[in-house]
């Protein structure tokens, strides 16, 4: 990844090639599984290429990472040392966790874009009146825990990246955590916030399918 650039990532991913389907020339029986799985792909390609700007998490209302409450987080009375509940360190890490949720993007937008392509929709018309976010619901569904478990060695990594510093000096003051207690919880919150941004980009392509001049979603969702 070091001499790849964020676009450059997502084609080599496959998020790219998987993400955009190719458009019909006519439509005459829309598929509608077809268009539950182009309305995940689009969505998903819409979050990643957010999240995986520089600051992609960190600048997000949507998908901005908290700080472990062990670290601080929202209840900062759980840290005995007046130094770790300081501004200033509370802000570096909440910097630092939000660079390191950047690395399990990474390795996240892959394992979505297979999914979607490979998964059965056992029920693409309830998926189609469903909320606006059903069909990200349903790929959550879909995966599991397996987000959780692959993007780990990514957010690990990337805690000890950028301003390893910080996080060396929270271990040291806190006695009863260890880096992988840090990894394990911001690894679920990148998955939440994936989700999250995901389904906030599946309500604006329902509420305004022309935008995405997909004339299966179009077709579809222009409908509904």
């Amino acid at each position: 990844m070091r001499n790849l650039d964020r676009r450059h990532f997502l084609a080599a991913s496959g998020v790219a090639a998987l993400l955009v389907l190719p458009g019909c020339a006519s439509l005459p029986s829309l598929s509608l599984t077809e268009a539950v799985k182009r309305l995940l792909t689009l969505s998903s390609q819409n979050a990643f290429a957010k999240l995986m700007q520089p600051n992609g998490f960190f600048d997000s209302q949507v998908a901005r990472i908290s700080v472990p409450e062990k670290l601080g987080g929202t209840r900062v009375t759980n840290i005995a040392t007046a130094m770790l509940r300081s501004k200033p360190i509370q802000k570096r890490l909440l910097k630092q966790v939000n660079r390191a949720a950047e690395k399990g993007a990474e390795l996240a937008a892959p394992v979505i874009a297979d999914t979607i392509r490979s998964m059965s929709i056992a029920d693409a018309a309830a998926i189609i009146r469903g909320g606006d976010r059903a069909a990200t619901e349903l790929l959550q569904n879909e995966l599991g825990t397996t987000l959780v478990t692959q993007m780990l060695p990514g957010v690990s990594k990337g805690l000890n990246l950028f301003d390893n510093e910080i996080i060396n000096l929270v271990l040291s003051q806190v006695s009863d955590i260890n880096f992988a207690d840090i990894s394990d919880d911001v690894t679920n919150k990148v998955s939440d916030a994936i989700y999250r941004s995901i389904g906030a980009q599946e309500a604006r392509i329902r509420a305004n399918p022309q935008a995405t001049n997909d004339p299966v979603i179009i077709g579809v969702f222009g409908l509904t």
